[in-house]
């Protein structure tokens, strides 16, 4: 059994939500304008995942979705492609079929509240990877972290991790319903230990990601990797819509983990209402593409 107590006294966080308020504020006064430019909102538009979870997803819908990724080199020869595509495990092998860019194929897993028997997530797991998924989006049951089930929560992770085989395996925290900051970096640091290649802040259907927890899990991010010398990434999602947004939110993550570490290999980003502000920042031009 994992000594949870000695896990989290490794690694010691005592910021507070007035604490890192401030420290937002310093960073994004600091580095927000030098962040501010094309280049950088390429590398945003870079790590996008292109998501739908929609309870009106339909084979056309996801099949007009994968066909505008398709030809975004054709519309847009300025633009990078994206990192990725996301969606309900039923629509994988829809993706999987029409999809002719070698992006990642990412599904969801006890998506929104998961609360539902550790063998449906394994299976629906194990059947995603079948289908074509290469990236496992998995929701942290955050009542078992309240209730400090840690050894649970552990092991629930790793069997998804294993479930997963090849693909890479993100873990929810959903941000905005921990009492505070150190709760909040205790669970970074739990998903991180028990094998997740990206902690992920929110599924965007209970409360939308914030600055605070941003600084908060990046900094879980950032401590875990300098100490276990690994190279995990971090994800974005719940409402980060516009490019103000965007690079305030990637201007966080560049100052604590490093500017070489805005690529779509450590950061993503879940946010489709995005793509279109992006390309129109670029390209200077008001764009509705998606």
């Amino acid at each position: 059994m994992k000594d949870f107590n000695a896990l989290f006294s490794a690694y010691p966080y005592q910021e507070t939500t007035a604490t890192v308020a401030a420290a937002v504020k310093k960073i994004i006064d600091a580095g927000y304008d030098r962040h501010s430019n094309i280049e950088h909102y390429k590398k945003l538009f870079n790590a996008l995942e292109i998501t739908s979870l929609s309870p009106y997803d339909n084979e056309e819908s996801i099949r007009q979705m994968v066909e505008k990724v398709n030809d975004l080199d054709d519309k847009f020869p300025e633009l990078p492609q994206v990192a990725g595509i996301c969606v309900y495990p039923q629509w994988v092998d829809t993706v999987r079929n029409l999809l002719t860019e070698d992006i990642a194929i990412s599904t969801v897993v006890g998506f929104p509240s998961s609360q539902s028997y550790i063998e449906v997530k394994i299976a629906e797991t194990a059947l995603a990877v079948s289908y074509g998924a290469t990236e496992i989006d998995m929701v942290l049951p955050v009542g078992r972290f309240l209730a400090k089930d840690y050894e649970e929560l552990r092991s629930e992770i790793q069997e998804i991790k294993s479930a997963a085989g090849e693909a890479k395996l993100k873990v929810i925290l959903e941000s905005g319903l921990y009492p505070d900051q150190q709760s909040l970096y205790q669970a970074a640091i739990l998903a991180l230990e028990a094998g997740a290649d990206y902690i992920k802040t929110t599924t965007g259907k209970e409360k939308p990601t914030d600055l605070n927890a941003v600084y908060t899990m990046t900094r879980a991010l950032f401590d875990f990797n300098e100490k276990n010398g690994e190279d995990r990434g971090i994800k974005l999602a719940g409402g980060i819509k516009t490019t103000q947004d965007a690079t305030m939110y990637s201007t966080i993550v560049a100052a604590i983990t490093g500017d070489a570490k805005i690529d779509n290999q450590h950061l993503r980003i879940g946010a489709t209402s995005l793509a279109n502000n992006l390309i129109s920042s670029i390209l200077k031009e008001d764009i509705r593409y998606f």
